[in-house]
């Protein structure tokens, strides 16, 4: 692996109090061997627990550890995105806070960004080791049902483990949903996207803030809002141009 610039880490979360800490001493432990620049930015869901409190505590004590807190709970893409917009790396990574997807398998997404713009981890070959058959079955009929109407074949569309480059994420427009088609809207503006094996574990503490309703039923219109983008997008590529500096270019 060719030496990576600056990494930012965005961590959505929402009353992960007692998975706070393992995970940032478990990104502290990945980061050092990997000896990369990096930070890690916190998007506080607006949690009723300690959470910000222990982030508070933790970015005292290093400057790395960053964090922002949204106004009132706005849901993990509103989440997401606020920590993408707040990261400053050339490369961005996305990681949830419940440790069922570990940082020591950074490095496995930092020698595949190489060679794309985005590397999206997938659960479902060790899907068996952290989720109860129900979560399995309805995360595949999801999966399926998102696959079907957008004329995709992304097997885990809703891994939220995945590295990007800044660049690619500046092109997206926020909408509610958004953290479940990051791999189909990538591929709208005409990115290389690569999906990649990773392993998932049983939740140490906490629970779920996902279930068979809110996997399924509920991001319909989603779909058929990304389904109509699919269709009505169209990329162009400018020829020639006269008094435009390089960096300039009509999109």
């Amino acid at each position: 692996m060719t030496e990576l610039p600056f990494l930012s880490i965005v961590v959505p979360c929402y009353n992960e109090q007692a998975n706070l800490v393992p995970l940032i001493t478990a990104i502290r432990e990945t980061m050092t061997a990997l000896n990369l620049g990096y930070e890690v930015v916190f998007a506080d869901d607006g949690s009723t627990d300690d959470s910000w409190s222990i982030l508070r505590a933790f970015g005292t004590e290093d400057i790395r550890i960053r964090a922002v807190r949204l106004e009132k709970n706005a849901g993990q893409s509103a989440a997401l995105w606020a920590g993408v917009q707040a990261a400053r790396g050339k490369y961005i990574a996305t990681l949830d806070a419940d440790l069922q997807n570990h940082p020591r398998e950074l490095p496995k997404f930092l020698r595949v960004i190489e060679s794309c713009d985005c590397v999206c981890g997938s659960r479902v070959q060790a899907r068996a080791q952290g989720d109860s058959r129900l979560k399995q079955v309805s995360s595949l009929i999801a999966n399926a049902i998102r696959n079907r109407l957008t004329h995709e074949t992304v097997s885990d569309s809703a891994c939220g483990y995945r590295v990007f480059r800044r660049e690619a994420a500046a092109r997206l427009k926020f909408f509610k949903g958004i953290h479940r088609f990051l791999p189909t809207l990538f591929r709208l503006e005409g990115l290389v996207v690569r999906e990649i094996p990773i392993n998932h574990y049983a939740r140490l503490t906490g629970h779920s803030h996902y279930g068979v309703w809110n996997r399924v039923f509920v991001t319909i219109a989603d779909l058929l809002a990304v389904r109509w983008m699919q269709q009505r997008m169209f990329r162009y590529e400018v020829r020639e141009q006269i008094n435009f500096p390089p960096d300039t270019t009509p999109r």
